[in-house]
């Protein structure tokens, strides 16, 4: 009777101290949207698709055991792979509780607060996870969900000023977000970093009238670079070089995140190009879609919101 007495009351503790650990994350968000697109669209996630539903319940099961700093970030990601973004946040926010100067858990929700549209706690989260990173090892950053290679292609520290130079652009502020995309690229040669980091770099200088200097950066990218990921990026790269015409872009176009960018690129030129209907047009398209998430789609939104 003893041993029943204290049996049961040691599965009570685990459930107990289960049941802590999910409670220890407060999600204040309330509302069944996600956001609110800068165009005054409610915003909402479709739901997921099955293995990353139970990839999720494994990263939450492993949290739920163990509420280490590398099981929090992980929770964190698949819980945003689901489309649900406030409750990232909020685990991030519990993580940063916990771990107050850990630049991933800031670089995370950070990236979170891009998806949505918070651009100004974006910019506060990634600048203090870029103070943190000074003088510290870069190190590759492993994939939440692997490319068909299975091969990580992005830093820590490039994942940082990449999202950082993204938030800035989006804020409006062009200057601090060329300096950051030009120290995300000085973070690694790898071929993917160096053709997206590039894209918004030209980008950027295109629109505050510096086409010549935009052109520096991609005049050296070819089609041969062994890329993996980032070819939307590629693609729009070959087009600013002159290598590849909008026209052909424009039949090819489909509703994904990756055509999104590819997208917005092509407009981004056509507007740079003074054919500012037909980007507009593009840039219509864009938000057409449900790829709400992607970064082509947030910089067509912040354009036909603040340019049209």
């Amino acid at each position: 009777m003893v041993r029943y007495f204290l049996f049961a009351f040691s599965l009570l503790l685990l459930s107990c101290n289960d049941k802590n650990t999910s409670l220890q994350i407060e999600d204040s968000w309330d509302k069944e949207y996600q956001a609110i697109s800068k165009l005054g669209d409610t915003l909402y996630s479709n739901p997921p698709p099955e293995k990353i539903s139970e990839q999720y319940e494994e990263k939450k099961q492993a949290y739920q055991q163990n509420d280490d700093l590398e099981n929090t970030i992980w929770l964190g990601r698949f819980t945003a792979y689901t489309g649900n973004y406030r409750e990232a946040i909020a685990i991030y926010t519990t993580g940063l509780e916990k771990f107050p100067n850990e630049s991933r858990l800031l670089r995370h929700r950070g990236h979170r607060y891009i998806t949505v549209r918070e651009f100004e706690n974006a910019v506060a989260d990634l600048e203090k996870a870029a103070q943190l990173i000074e003088g510290t090892e870069n190190k590759v950053e492993e994939d939440g969900l692997p490319n068909a290679q299975n091969i990580p292609v992005s830093t820590m520290h490039g994942n940082i000023y990449y999202h950082l130079g993204l938030a800035h652009y989006l804020k409006g502020s062009d200057q601090k977000a060329l300096d950051a995309f030009k120290k995300c690229l000085r973070t690694s040669k790898n071929p993917d970093n160096v053709v997206s980091a590039s894209h918004w770099i030209y980008t950027i200088n295109c629109q505050m009238g510096r086409k010549p200097t935009g052109f520096n950066y991609v005049k050296n990218i070819n089609s041969d670079l062994n890329v993996i990921e980032n070819h939307a990026y590629l693609k729009a790269c070959l087009l600013y070089k002159g290598e590849l015409k909008p026209e052909t872009l424009q039949t090819n176009l489909e509703d994904s995140a990756s055509n999104s960018a590819l997208a917005y690129g092509l407009g981004n030129y056509l507007l740079c190009e003074g054919d500012a209907n037909t980007a507009e047009s593009i840039f219509e398209e864009i938000v057409s879609g449900d790829d709400w998430a992607s970064f082509g789609y947030i910089a067509a939104e912040v354009d036909l919101a603040n340019k049209f």
